[in-house]
């Protein structure tokens, strides 16, 4: 098929109980991939249901988004477990979201690691293998989202699994190609034309581009846009559309996978 092809996906399902984060509805209208919380950081069975079916109804593809446990924290700090503590998380987590999808007549294709956890695994190889452990002990065939350039990208290709690289559209990088600690001021990039312009960037180069203008080239299969930030409709919507001009070719995870 002509074009090039991209996956554009979002962290959603991130209320608790009558607590509501972000428009998930509006942002499964744009997005091919959904990140679904599972009870780590966000997400509860109801919650995680309705975000499912949600997704099923606009044909976007499920994944587990699972963190530390940490509610309160909203998974963005991070704990001290073994290995094993923490496989089992994962793996709870994965299934929780797994057992749900079920209800729904569906079933959930990928995993994408959240908050503290996430960054730690991009860093610390050990807790990257302990992560992708999980997942194949789960269901060999999920598929891994894994930020682009790290070292969870590498341990979920030695575990065997279909590994996707990601960039993220409302983030900046550190010239090592991890990203600006959320405390500093320039962590966030803000509004869909400076969102568009540091993904376009990008893609254009084949690499993450930091801060400093350091670049380090890297496979992009994905673009993530945060549901939680305010303008993450408005934001992936002005992706969507822009990357459309450009000939790109927005897919569901299984399809960029596959090659398609």
């Amino acid at each position: 098929m002509p074009g090039k092809a991209i996956n554009l996906n979002a962290d959603l399902g991130e209320g608790f109980g009558p607590w509501q984060m972000g428009d998930d509805a509006a942002m499964l209208d744009t997005v091919a991939s959904a990140n679904i919380a599972c009870g780590g950081h966000a997400g509860d069975p109801n919650t995680m249901r309705r975000t499912v079916r949600l997704a099923k109804q606009r044909g976007v593809s499920i994944g587990a988004h699972p963190s530390y446990p940490d509610l309160q924290g909203f998974g963005r700090r991070a704990m001290a477990m073994s290995p094993e503590e923490l496989e089992s998380q994962v793996a709870f987590q994965i299934g929780a979201l797994a057992g749900i999808a079920v209800l729904e007549a569906t079933r959930v294709t990928h995993v994408k690691p959240h908050g503290a956890l996430n960054n730690l695994a991009c860093v610390d190889r050990a807790v990257a293998d302990t992560i992708c452990r999980a997942m194949c002990a789960a269901d060999r065939t999920l598929i891994l989202l894994a930020p682009a350039a790290s070292q969870l990208v590498i341990a979920g290709r030695a575990a065997g699994l279909a590994v996707v690289e990601e960039i993220f559209a409302d983030r900046a990088y550190l010239p090592d190609g991890q990203l600006v600690p959320r405390a500093r001021p320039d962590a966030m990039i803000h509004g869909p034309a400076a969102c568009l312009a540091h993904v376009l960037a990008m893609l254009d180069a084949g690499a993450l581009i930091a801060t400093d203008g350091t670049r380090i080239p890297t496979p992009i299969g994905s673009i993530c846009v945060h549901g939680d930030s305010p303008d993450a409709v408005a934001v992936a919507k002005h992706l969507r559309q822009q990357l459309g001009t450009q000939g790109y070719r927005i897919l569901s995870l299984p399809e960029i996978a596959a090659g398609a």
